[in-house]
């Protein structure tokens, strides 16, 4: 996940319908089982094929990766986004110990692990 300001990274497209978000859970694949994880909001394409979070543009590895399911398209780095469980055990061996929350959803992430 780009965290810096670089130039290099991805702006939402013109044509994107900011509409089409969701709170997920994001978890860097690339070092190993356990990676970075966060909860955070993720914007979806016009096709719903390509997601994009904080500066990176991700797109499915299509049944490919190993316990991955997208790649980011500048780095080439495997990650794990799904729906946050309201149970909290996102990690892919249960709990969220690590995982950060943004800022800007915290209050909706709890509404949704409320249900």
């Amino acid at each position: 996940m780009n965290t810096d300001n670089t130039e290099n990274q991805w702006e939402l497209p013109k044509q994107f319908n900011l509409s089409r978000s969701r709170i997920m859970y994001i978890e860097n694949k690339s070092g190993g089982l356990e990676g970075d994880a966060r909860i955070g909001r993720v914007y979806f394409s016009k096709t719903g094929k390509t997601l994009y979070y904080n500066g990176s543009k991700f797109q499915s590895l299509k049944g490919n990766g190993f316990k991955a399911n997208y790649y980011d398209v500048d780095t080439y780095d495997e990650y794990w986004i799904s729906g946050p469980k309201k149970n909290q055990s996102d990690r892919l061996y249960g709990g969220n110990l690590g995982v950060e929350i943004d800022e800007e959803i915290k209050e909706e992430y709890h509404q949704i692990i409320k249900g």
